[in-house]
């Protein structure tokens, strides 16, 4: 495990709830005390927290027969409120100050958008104060939901160019079988050059949260090719953070590939946002995986799908449906379509705004 400076750490629906629903106070304020430890040991954090449905449910009871939608939605906004007042008091006791900043998918898709939200939290830690970073549950959508925290997690973590992603969930890690079998073992290091080990994961969704240890898995492996260690490990062991700062946490790490561009870093995750998607032959694929850096010209395009504008973000995909990378659009769908398989035109995505999948 390699030294942290910047970590963003999120903390699963399943360690701050107990079996009963409701919110697990003790845990919280465990936590929150380990999280003091490690500012004052000189890290930055940006905490992204779960929990906010069990603080609604634990306030206001509401009638079975009610859609299972607003229900959420009026125990997420009401609980958002509780679990933020409880940390700031918890917090208060340490010294410290936190901050709320709520987000929503369609913050991430537009860069302008992105780079603010990244300035505000530079700006907050700059001052000594805690971000805590969490979905704004009661505006968003089904589709424009994030996968889980998670997945914001490693947006956040991509955003502000963390060095270290620490997922705290109710287990010890990634295992060869299910974690309930006394055979499965926890796989301790995920190396980058390691064959595919998503086949171990069990596809089963946690009691409380949105996702389960596949979608944990794809996040942080797409987090460490981005140059950022992942860690995952059990939120409800004792010391848990203290472990993890003294190198001597029982976890799952990511080994994390040479750090990317902040830009690419955005254009990563786009695979949740893009307006766009282009076909490419086989020609203008191979030039994009080879070694000398290259930009995506129109002659190269076989086809495009969908209306975008300059600053979106477009899907690359071969003539067999194969996705290639992501990139930002350099000008609007109608132009790109008038210059399809021509020479001599501007690029539609210039390298710097250029992001290949499973390439160094």
């Amino acid at each position: 495990m390699l030294d942290s400076k910047l970590l963003v750490i999120k903390i699963g629906s399943n360690v701050l709830t107990q079996e009963n629903g409701f919110p697990d106070l003790l845990r919280m304020e465990k936590l929150v005390s380990q999280i003091s430890r490690l500012i004052a040991a000189g890290k930055k954090v940006v905490l992204v927290s779960s929990g906010a449905v069990a603080f609604g449910r634990k306030a206001i009871p509401l009638p079975d027969k009610l859609n299972p939608v607003l229900k959420k939605q009026i125990w997420a906004s009401t609980g958002q409120i509780r679990i933020i007042n409880h940390y700031q008091k918890l917090f208060e006791k340490q010294q410290l100050e936190i901050a709320q900043v709520l987000v929503t998918k369609e913050d991430f898709r537009d860069r302008k958008h992105f780079l603010n939200m990244k300035n505000c939290v530079q700006a907050l830690l700059s001052q000594g104060i805690l971000p805590i970073i969490n979905e704004n549950d009661t505006v968003t959508i089904t589709e424009l939901m994030f996968t889980d925290n998670d997945e914001l997690a490693g947006l956040t973590a991509a955003m502000i160019n963390a060095d270290t992603l620490l997922l705290l969930t109710n287990v010890d890690g990634i295992y060869t079988g299910n974690p309930a079998d006394p055979a499965s073992k926890l796989i301790e290091k995920v190396a980058s050059k390691m064959p595919e080990v998503s086949n171990y994961i069990s596809a089963s969704k946690s009691s409380f949260g949105r996702g389960g240890m596949l979608t944990k898995y794809a996040m942080a492996k797409k987090s460490a090719d981005l140059g950022i260690q992942v860690v995952i490990a059990n939120g409800n062991k004792e010391n848990v953070l203290d472990h993890f700062a003294n190198k001597t946490l029982e976890c799952t790490w990511f080994e994390p590939k040479k750090a990317k561009q902040g830009v690419k870093k955005w254009l990563a995750h786009g695979t949740e946002y893009y307006k766009g998607e282009i076909i490419v032959n086989e020609g203008a694929k191979n030039s994009l995986h080879s070694e000398v850096i290259r930009s995506l010209l129109p002659i190269g395009i076989l086809s495009l799908n969908g209306e975008f504008v300059k600053g979106d973000i477009l899907l690359i995909k071969d003539e067999k449906g194969h996705k290639v990378g992501l990139g930002r659009a350099e000008y609007s769908s109608k132009l790109a379509k008038e210059r399809i398989g021509q020479k001599n035109q501007k690029a539609l995505i210039h390298y710097d705004y250029l992001y290949i999948f499973d390439h160094d």
